[in-house]
């Protein structure tokens, strides 16, 4: 039994060990650059009525969600009663609780007594589905066929080993199909690791002993995330942030609008009002939207509380159907963290208008890219640069590290591992000065990256807050935009759309990856001297900037 608190905590722990071990396999076993280098992989455990369970710690809400989400989905199509041990199971439908084609969800059912009682679950951005642009971005997309290859839910695996049928549709609409096949049985042998440590707790605390463990880990999270949500103040909080572009139409902004109601242990948040759908890549799924809401009301709670269907109890979220937070088909999903990050900044200003002691200014946003090969043999590059963190109350605000819910344990690769892969030289990475917005507690500064290129390749990105700056807060000022520039063979430089697909550069030339600083908090005119002197000596300042911004003569 568990029910002693020293026999529950261990089994709590055990849970996220067997999802942690299963997502470590994937990063081991995978073949694509983004995973390997990036450790950008997830992994959960999760019930047979859908409930997640527990995820690794690299694990990010934006998967957790979608395996969430995508469970009974994938039990409507193939009940549980039909499954036989050993089977493995595959989706990426964006409209039924996945996140965009690229990222395959894959499930594997734990027996008890002959029916499935567990799931365990991988999730990684394999190297290419096909679409538009090599690596799953596709910019100007304008319906989710643009986007790649769409896979129901469909048996992946048997006991046996891969299914001949779904592996040949997998490599026929692949760029990169030995890499994708890598992946994709590193995401079956990380199931397989995990499925075999729940079968241990299920021989070690009985079907019933680990039934009541489980139900109470779910109850003290809901008990836990209650308790810290009755320290906020009552009251309904209304906020809006707004994107940039659609990247079709450059002047068309769009706005992501939502109603937080916090009271007696609960918080409710209606993104009515949110801007319809749009044929474009700036639309999200159901799943990466309840991503965004869920993690944004967490930052004001007890870090300590785990994450799982308990916590969700607590949080109510209404998306609306047809809204750019929980699109229809055929309207593309692969734009998601445009949107969902706009949410994620509109339930941050709510709370921060709650919760003023709390408060935080706008941050830049990460902005993703890839570099490709021209044509075979196909190499890809994928990867993202992170923003400045706006200002916290009583704190600057981090550089370069974003605030961000969808991405995993390492994020950004390391230059070396990336030069020995692909085609091109990291020729510099930093911190750009005087980038953070200014203010009393200064925002984040952004990064420089410099790629330059061995060989002619094409580049895709996807960016936003990269015409209209994060703001600050209380007479704190806005974040320097960032930007993405190519560098000709002659040494000019010309600024590239936030959204473009499949720009050739030539050799010699250079991709510049430039992000978007954080918003400031408070008059800079408040801003401690000391503080400021010591900005400038770290070099996070310039003699302008500390002259002009701070007034420091």
């Amino acid at each position: 039994m568990t029910t002693d608190p020293l026999t529950a905590e261990v089994l709590r722990n055990a849970l996220v060990v067997a999802a942690e071990e299963a997502g470590i396999v994937v990063v081991r076993s995978a073949y694509s650059t983004f995973i390997v280098e990036g450790s950008d992989a997830s992994a959960a455990v999760l019930d047979a009525r859908g409930r997640l369970i527990a995820h690794s710690m690299a694990t990010t809400l934006m998967n957790s969600m979608a395996l969430k989400l995508a469970l009974p989905e994938l039990l409507k199509d193939i009940p549980p009663e039909t499954m036989r041990p050993g089977e493995v199971y595959a989706l990426n439908d964006a409209y039924r609780g996945g996140v965009h084609t690229n990222d395959l969800l894959v499930y594997r059912p734990v027996f008890v007594r002959g029916s499935p009682a567990y799931f365990t679950a991988t999730m990684i951005h394999v190297s290419d589905l096909g679409g538009l642009s090599a690596g799953g971005m596709a910019p100007l997309a304008t319906d989710i066929f643009l986007e790649g290859l769409q896979l129901p839910p469909v048996r992946l695996a048997t006991a046996a080993g891969l299914e001949p049928a779904v592996e040949a549709i997998l490599r026929a609409n692949s760029r990169t199909p030995d890499k994708v096949m890598g992946d994709v049985r590193a995401l079956v042998a990380g199931t397989a690791v995990a499925a075999a440590r729940m079968e241990s707790l299920i021989a070690e605390y009985g079907e019933h002993g680990l039934a009541a463990g489980v139900a109470g880990y779910l109850d003290h999270t809901e008990a836990g995330t209650r308790a810290a949500l009755a320290e906020l103040p009552e009251g309904r909080f209304e906020a809006s942030y707004p994107i940039d572009d659609d990247g079709i139409d450059p002047d068309r902004r769009h706005h992501v609008r939502v109603a937080v109601t916090l009271g007696h242990g609960t918080a409710a948040l209606d993104f009515a009002g949110t801007d319809p759908q749009v044929p474009a890549a700036i639309n999200a799924s159901a799943s990466q939207s309840l991503a965004a809401a869920v993690f944004a009301i967490r930052c004001f709670l007890d870090p300590a509380i785990p994450m799982n269907d308990g916590c969700l109890r607590a949080i109510d979220v209404h998306l609306p159907e047809g809204s750019l937070l929980n699109a229809r088909s055929p309207h593309p999903c692969g734009g998601r963290y445009v949107p969902i990050y706009a949410a994620m900044e509109a339930v941050f200003q709510a709370l921060s208008d709650a919760v003023p002691e709390r408060a935080i200014a706008a941050s830049g946003i990460l902005q993703p890219f890839s570099i490709s090969a021209v044509g075979a043999p196909y190499w890809i590059h994928l990867s993202y640069d992170f923003g400045g963190v706006g200002a916290r109350r009583g704190l600057d605000g981090p550089d370069a590290t974003g605030v961000h819910f969808g991405v995993g344990r390492n994020s950004v690769p390391q230059a070396e591992p990336v030069e020995s892969r692909c085609p091109l030289i990291v020729e510099s990475i930093e911190t750009i000065p005087d980038s953070g917005g200014p203010g009393r507690y200064r925002g984040g500064l952004g990064s420089r990256t410099v790629y330059r290129f061995l060989a002619d390749c094409h580049v895709t990105t996807r960016g936003d807050r990269l015409r209209l700056a994060p703001p600050g807060r209380e007479g704190g000022l806005p974040g320097r935009l960032g930007g993405f520039y190519r560098r000709r063979l002659d040494g000019t430089v010309e600024r590239l759309a936030s959204k473009v697909n499949n720009v050739r550069f030539a050799a010699g030339e250079a991709f510049i990856v430039e992000t978007t600083g954080g918003g400031g908090l408070g008059p800079a005119a408040e801003r401690n001297r000391e503080a400021v002197l010591a900005d400038l000596d770290a070099g996070r300042v310039s003699a302008r900037g500390a002259a002009e911004d701070y007034g420091l003569r």
